[in-house]
């Protein structure tokens, strides 16, 4: 076997870029390890300002080509990406398990078909993307959406390759090229990607896949004169970094940023799916951007739907997420729980109770936890954890919740549970969040606007939105007058 390639689940990965439709190896590599055990999965090419170059490069000279081609075209060679993603499901399910440790069962029956959905929607919606003309003072305004150009998509290691599909799905229907840097604690499925894009016949350039530090190769992406948008989606730190490194070229920026949502949970609830949400916050081992990990319930019905939430919760199995019984699995990387583990001991230190959890497990585990006793502007309210910790307060009425609920600088996500349609009306028409879920969790649809307010985010993207992000807007105003006779 190539020293290029390794063996995950059974599946043949290479550990090399894709740049101009070729494999590209680094000097260098850098180390995946899984963290289901600790287990190396490969040594993956580390790349510098070198790959950055040359991937942007690439994506520049194979631009006019795929500007130039037709909606029809592109949208049949997006259909085909699909179609490559669901012949290999499987691989990427096993892939993606090991590389970040969410659950099999989720891959094989919910994230895999997604990515494929996320190519057949924007496919689908850039052959109806349309703004009907409209006049003026006897003049006919045409809106047209213009391919922009290379763009960079930096994604995050939570859901790999689900969330760089949103972003490569759109950036490509609206006939830009792309540079995909994935995660370094997760790259598998992105080098997979590469290779069932071009098996369904994308052309050289058209996708790019650089691996590596964001330290070592992100800024040279980001800064580079060449690249004509950025979409990111992570931490706020390193927002703030790329759109920095971004500024001196004006490059416009899409970022999806971290939230700290709340869960309000009023007492005309549905007790029993009130639980049931809150709970659902663990998924992922609380590795989700829109989680809703702050729990603000009414006071009369607090001590009530806390007896309940720890019964719930302890029917949680946490394990091997290849296991179909596992509920829980692991955190994606050491750092990352030695983070969560600070959080939640400096809360303790602070005065705050654990109900349940508050502790480390065997490996990378960290026991599902509730802090209570928790004040508002403390760091555990205040700050995004990302992992499985959740914290309980309590409000007196509507004003109160609202208030707690808003009082962070995030405002990517928020949950409402209640009975009553009016006041739910209410309450989410105060909300500062990108997208409000009324008794339900994460039901994304891509005909809706994504994005978060305030720290979680600048823009929006989903349906036409990341068409106008995606594309350079063009209004066309063409005048009665000055025709002459062609006939």
């Amino acid at each position: 076997m190539s020293e290029h390639l390794t063996t995950v689940a059974g599946v043949a990965v290479d550990t090399r870029h894709w740049i101009g439709g070729e494999r590209v190896a680094s000097a260098a590599t850098f180390t995946d390890h899984s963290p289901i055990d600790g287990s190396v999965l490969g040594e993956i090419a580390r790349g510098t300002a070198a790959e950055a170059g040359a991937a942007v490069a690439a994506a520049k000279a194979a631009f006019p080509a795929w500007a130039a081609t037709s909606r029809e075209e592109r949208a049949r060679l997006l259909h085909a990406v699909a179609d490559g993603v669901e012949r290999r499901l499987e691989d990427l399910a096993v892939v993606e398990t090991a590389d970040n440790g969410a659950l099999l069962r989720s891959h094989r029956r919910g994230v895999m078909p997604r990515v494929a959905h996320n190519f057949r929607f924007f496919a689908d919606w850039l052959l109806k993307l349309d703004h009907a003309d409209f006049d003026t003072r006897g003049h006919s305004n045409h809106v047209s959406w213009d391919p922009a150009g290379p763009c960079v998509l930096i994604t995050p290691w939570n859901a790999p390759l689900m969330l760089a599909t949103w972003k490569v799905a759109p950036a490509l229907a609206a006939g830009n090229t792309v540079v995909l840097k994935p995660a370094e604690w997760s790259p598998l499925t992105a080098s997979l990607l590469a290779e069932i894009a071009a098996e369904a016949g994308l052309p050289a350039g058209v996708l790019n896949v650089v691996q590596g530090l964001g330290s070592e190769i992100g800024d040279a992406l980001t800064s580079h004169p060449d690249v004509r948008r950025i979409s990111f989606t992570g931490s706020v730190p390193t927002a703030k970094h790329i759109a920095a490194s971004a500024a001196a070229n004006l490059t416009p920026l899409s970022l999806e940023l971290g939230g700290k949502s709340p869960l309000l949970v009023f007492a005309d609830a549905d007790l029993d799916l009130a639980v049931d949400l809150a709970v659902e916050q663990y998924d992922n081992a609380g590795q989700v951007c829109l989680a809703a990990t702050r729990l603000l319930v009414e006071e009369s019905v607090a001590e009530e739907f806390t007896r309940r939430f720890v019964e719930k919760a302890a029917l949680l199995k946490q394990g091997d997420p290849r296991d179909e019984a596992t509920g829980l699995g692991p955190n994606i990387h050491p750092r990352q729980l030695e983070k969560i583990d600070g959080f939640v001991q400096r809360a303790v230190a602070a005065g705050a109770r654990a109900v349940i959890g508050g502790h480390r497990r065997d490996g990378q585990y960290y026991a599902p936890t509730l802090l209570t006793d928790v004040a508002q502007d403390s760091e555990i309210v205040q700050e995004e954890v990302f992992g499985p910790v959740l914290t309980l307060q309590t409000f007196g009425g509507e004003d109160e919740a609202v208030r707690l609920a808003n009082d962070t600088r995030f405002g990517l996500a928020a949950t409402v549970a209640t009975g009553d349609p009016e006041r739910a009306r209410r309450v989410t028409g105060h909300l500062v969040a990108g997208t409000v879920w009324v008794n339900c969790f994460f039901v994304r649809d891509l005909r809706a606007p994504f994005g978060g307010s305030r720290h979680s985010g600048v823009g929006r993207e989903g349906g036409t939105w990341s068409f106008d992000f995606y594309c350079d807007l063009k209004n066309t105003v063409t005048s009665p007058k000055g025709w002459k006779d062609h006939g």
